[in-house]
């Protein structure tokens, strides 16, 4: 019995550090892009979708190790015991742990390319990985300069849900574009999030946060903002004829969108209660954006 409650806490902090319900930011993009794709043009490879889907997923863990190599750099991770630094006590390993699953990924996008006999993917999938390092990376830190969730956007919406559009196709999409849009937006709302619990170590460490700018009462109100204009955003795109109606099955979400924005309205000064908040966003971003995906597939 004494085993067990020592061990839990132990489990509990691993599972943090990883944040497995994390990594469907990875796969989102890649799945919208692909379903505009098969909604266009009928292509669907599913090798290609796979590949793909495994080098995102090895990408962001690289980003996901590598920030957590930075943040012990400066320390703001020093109270943050999920900390895979801070676990581990070993910051080289997680270091090149990240790198090791960078170059996997790469590979795979090559691996893509060369089937392809097209490097167009490459090229967009680098800029991301750029801006991925931009964030946190030195001597750029731009994650402390509250441009975190701008860089988020970018490389999680237009340019992911593009490469994935053209992976498939070998083409560019408007529809793709004006999809990524929400996508961006509800990703974007993760990293936002992810901000309210943590005020005061951002401030210590000198971290401009969209938080710390705005304070988190005003923060709430913006987050409310973002969340619903995903909603809007693709009705109006139906209602131009750009979308199918099916692609309002994402608004499903609602309900997930709207406990989101209530918890945060009433929690946003109370950081034990408000550090929840960005696996709600997660949820919102998941089923958004797969019901959005799979109203193209319909």
């Amino acid at each position: 019995m004494t085993t067990k409650q020592i061990l839990y806490p132990k489990t509990k902090l691993w599972m943090a550090a990883i944040k497995p319900p994390m990594y469907s930011v990875a796969i989102m993009p890649i799945w919208v892009g692909t379903a505009v794709a098969f909604a266009e043009t009928k292509i669907f490879n599913g090798v290609i979708f796979s590949t793909f889907v495994a080098a995102a997923i090895l990408i962001l863990a690289w980003e996901n190790l590598s920030n957590d190599v930075f943040d012990s750099a400066t320390g703001i991770d020093q109270n943050k015991h999920h900390s895979l630094v801070n676990l581990t006590g070993n910051k080289q390993l997680i270091f090149w742990m990240g790198n090791l699953c960078l170059g996997v990924g790469l590979l795979l996008i090559i691996a893509i390319a060369l089937w392809q006999q097209d490097f167009t993917v490459i090229g967009i999938i680098l800029l991301c990985c750029a801006l991925g390092y931009t964030y946190q990376g030195p001597p750029f830190r731009l994650g402390y300069q509250g441009l975190g969730e701008i860089i988020c956007f970018f490389a999680f919406g237009p340019l992911a849900v593009s490469a994935a559009y053209y992976s498939q196709t070998q083409t560019w999409s408007t529809t793709s574009l004006l999809a990524s849009v929400i996508v961006g937006i509800v990703t974007s709302l993760i990293l936002f999030c992810s901000h309210f619990h943590q005020v005061k170590d951002d401030i210590a460490a000198g971290k401009r946060s969209p938080i710390v700018r705005l304070g988190t009462a005003k923060a709430a109100q913006v987050l409310t903002w973002f969340t619903g204009s995903i909603y809007p955003l693709s009705l109006i795109f139906v209602l131009l004829g750009i979308f199918p109606v099916w692609t309002l099955l994402s608004w499903v979400s609602l309900p997930f969108a709207f406990k989101l924005c209530c918890h945060v309205q009433a929690n946003h000064h109370l950081p034990d209660k408000v550090n929840n908040c960005k696996f709600i966003a997660v949820a919102v971003h998941f089923w958004s954006c797969l019901l959005l995906g799979a109203g193209f597939m319909v």
